[in-house]
C-alpha cells in the first residue's frame, strides 16, 4: 500500500483560496464515492430493476450524503427504480422541523415526513440519566418498517458506512461474546423488509468531507440530551487510535469481514469438525462419553 503524504502548507493555503480546486476535490471525492456505492450495490445485489426505495433521512451527514450518490446513480443506473426520501419527526424539543422538507424541496426529490412522539415514549421509560438510544432506536425501526410496509417499498436504505459495521463488529465480539456485525444487506427479523446499506464501504472520513462540501443543513444527533452509547464509544475511541498510529488498519478489518474462514475459528455450527479426520468407519464422537465425570464412574464401580 502506498503512503499518501501531505500536500506542504503553501499548497493547501492555495487550493483553500482556489475556488476551482475546491470543486475539483469536490468531484474527485463524489466520483470515488459513486465508484464506492455502486461497487456495495453490484456485490450484494443490494436494488433490483423497479424497485422503490426509502431511503432514511435523519439529517445527519451519512443520510444526506446517501440520499445525494444514490440521485446521482439514479440518472446512469443499469436498473430503473424510485427514490423516496422519509424521516421520522420524533417530537424532540427544538427539533428543527423546517430544515428536511426545505432541503429536499429545494433538490425536487420526493419525500415524506412521519410525526410519531416517540420522544414522550423513552423519556417516561427510561430513567433519569440512562442512555436513551437504544429504546429511540427500535421505536425509530418499528416507525419506518410499518411506513414502508404501508406504502409498498421493497427495500429500506440506512446510512450506516464502513467504519460503523466495523464498530459494531467490535462491540459484538467484545461485550457480547459473538462474531457478527452488522451487514450491507438483510432481511428484518420478520421477514418482510429488506434493509442495505449501499455506504458499506465508505468511510466516515469522507462521508464527513462529502457533506461539509455540499453544505447540508446537518441537524444534531443530541436535542434529546441522551448521551451515545458508552461501550460505543469506547470502541470509536480505539478505533481512532489504530487509525492515527497504524493507518489503513481499519479498512485491512472491513476488508476481512468479506473473507471469512470458518474452517479457521471454531463454530461446529459453521463448519463440520466433527467429520474432520475421522478414520474409516469409526463411530461418531460421543460428547456425552467425554463430558462424563471419571470419579462419578468411579463411585458406580465400587457399589457394583
Amino acid at each position: 500500500m502506498s503512503t499518501v503524504l501531505p500536500l506542504p502548507e503553501p499548497v493547501l493555503r492555495r487550493r483553500e483560496r482556489d475556488p476551482r480546486a475546491q470543486r475539483h476535490e469536490t468531484n474527485r471525492l463524489a466520483k470515488r464515492l459513486r465508484h464506492q456505492v455502486g461497487r456495495a450495490i453490484a456485490d450484494f445485489a443490494m436494488i433490483e430493476d423497479g424497485d422503490r426505495v426509502m431511503v432514511c433521512l435523519s439529517g445527519g451527514k451519512d443520510s444526506y450524503t446517501l440520499l445525494d450518490i444514490l440521485l446521482q446513480l439514479q440518472k446512469k443506473a443499469p436498473v430503473s427504480f424510485s427514490l423516496t426520501a422519509v424521516n421520522l419527526d420524533q417530537k424532540q424539543p427544538g427539533f428543527p422541523e423546517h430544515v428536511l422538507p426545505e432541503y429536499l424541496r429545494s433538490i425536487g426529490v420526493d419525500f415524506h415526513i412521519i410525526e410519531q412522539d416517540t420522544y414522550s415514549v423513552v423519556s417516561r421509560v427510561v430513567p433519569e440519566g440512562k442512555t436513551m438510544c437504544s429504546l429511540c432506536s427500535r421505536l425509530r425501526r418499528g416507525a419506518l418498517y410499518t411506513y414502508a410496509a404501508e406504502h409498498g417499498y421493497t427495500k429500506i436504505a440506512l446510512g450506516h458506512h464502513r467504519d460503523d459495521m466495523v464498530a459494531t463488529f467490535f462491540l459484538n465480539m467484545f461485550f457480547h461474546a459473538k462474531l457478527s456485525g452488522m451487514p450491507p444487506k438483510l432481511l428484518s427479523d420478520d421477514g418482510h423488509h429488506v434493509v442495505i446499506r449501499p455506504l458499506a464501504y465508505v468511510r466516515e472520513d469522507d462521508i464527513a468531507a462529502y457533506a461539509q462540501a455540499k453544505e447540508f443543513p446537518i441537524i444534531p444527533c443530541n436535542l434529546c440530551g441522551s448521551q451515545e452509547n458508552l461501550q460505543r464509544k469506547q470502541v470509536q475511541k480505539m478505533m481512532r487510535e489504530w487509525e492515527r498510529e497504524f493507518p489503513g488498519r481499519i479498512e485491512t478489518i472491513a476488508r476481512a469481514l468479506g473473507d471469512i474462514r470458518p474452517s479457521q475459528l471454531a463454530d461446529p455450527s459453521l463448519f463440520d469438525f466433527l467429520s474432520l479426520g475421522r478414520a474409516g468407519r469409526a463411530a461418531p464422537t460421543d460428547a456425552r462419553a467425554w463430558l462424563a465425570d471419571p470419579g462419578r464412574m468411579d463411585d458406580a464401580d465400587d457399589g457394583a
